[in-house]
């Protein structure tokens, strides 16, 4: 019967993890690059109504 290769089984899991967190860090960060060019389209709006 052949050994189990737990070391491999961890790594891989491990592997994963790191993906999820990635991917979840890039769409938690998605939506704030999308909030900034809403507020930069505001601010020549509150100019005209300044001057």
């Amino acid at each position: 019967m052949a050994k189990p290769n737990y070391t491999y089984e961890k790594r891989q899991k491990e592997i994963a993890k790191k993906k999820k967190q990635e991917e979840k860090r890039l769409k938690k960060a998605a939506p704030q690059d999308e909030q900034p060019q809403e507020d930069s389209t505001q601010p020549p709006a509150d100019e005209k109504a300044a001057t």
